[in-house]
């Protein structure tokens, strides 16, 4: 498989793609918990359908020790007992953040009263960027579709400043 578009060779593409990398580097550099951020991005990534993201996600969680187990319940984190009352508030707000459509009022109060009782402000901030962020890599991704497998960890780390 191939991509529509080489979104890494086009000039105004990396020039953007830097820019967006630097954004990351506010949410990597939070007290977010990194776990939380790979699960987060790889719980809406499945959601939007993105390979690239998915393989990313997942590569990089286990270069960060990341179990396999959880990363394979992360679709099902419902039914699992290996993620933290903490984690559970993320991924549903990774869920319904990402499926707004598919809510008449978006984040419902129930999932918002779960992060605020377990997430300080710094990390709220993070989070709800990172939501933001990873949907719009999904969609940039999607749109070109650009393959997975190919992904190494830190292979975008000299994008960032």
């Amino acid at each position: 498989m191939n991509a529509r578009f080489d979104m890494f060779s086009n000039e105004v593409a990396l020039k953007f793609g830097k820019r967006f990398a630097n954004a990351s580097t506010a949410i990597a550099q939070s007290p977010l918990p990194k776990s939380t951020q790979e699960l987060v991005s790889l719980r809406a990534s499945q959601i939007n359908g993105c390979g690239f993201c998915v393989d990313m996600h997942t590569k990089d969680a286990v270069a960060d020790g990341e179990s396999q187990v959880r990363l394979n319940l992360v679709a099902a984190w419902r039914e699992a007992t290996v993620f933290t009352d903490a984690e559970r508030a993320a991924l549903a707000l990774a869920e319904e953040g990402t499926r707004l459509a598919d809510h008449h009022q978006g984040v419902s109060d129930e999932t918002w009263g779960q992060v605020r009782k377990h997430y300080d402000d710094d990390q709220v901030a993070a989070l709800v960027a990172l939501v933001a962020l990873i949907n719009a890599a999904n969609r940039m991704n999607v749109i070109v579709r650009n393959p997975a497998g190919s992904y190494e960890p830190g292979m975008f780390d000299s994008m960032k400043a």
